[in-house]
């Protein structure tokens, strides 16, 4: 998922938080981070095996969360 992409679906979070957030999970093993060397450059994330195999767990907590969002 390109940058442009992530920032659209994660309304009210600033670009500030966004990239520090995306540093942190590439730190930590849970995305890769791919820069493509073209002019406007071009960033994309994609989750590693470790990131991925968090899927459910966190599908399991959006589900909780709108259960009792009201």
């Amino acid at each position: 998922m390109r940058y442009s992409e992530l920032r659209e679906r994660l309304v009210g979070v600033s670009d500030r938080v966004l990239i520090s957030k995306l540093k942190e999970l590439e730190g930590d093993g849970l995305i890769n981070r791919i820069s493509y060397p073209e002019v406007p450059p071009r960033v994309e994330y994609e989750l590693t095996t470790l990131g991925y195999s968090l899927k459910t767990i966190l599908n399991q907590m959006d589900e909780w969360g709108e259960q009792f969002l009201e």
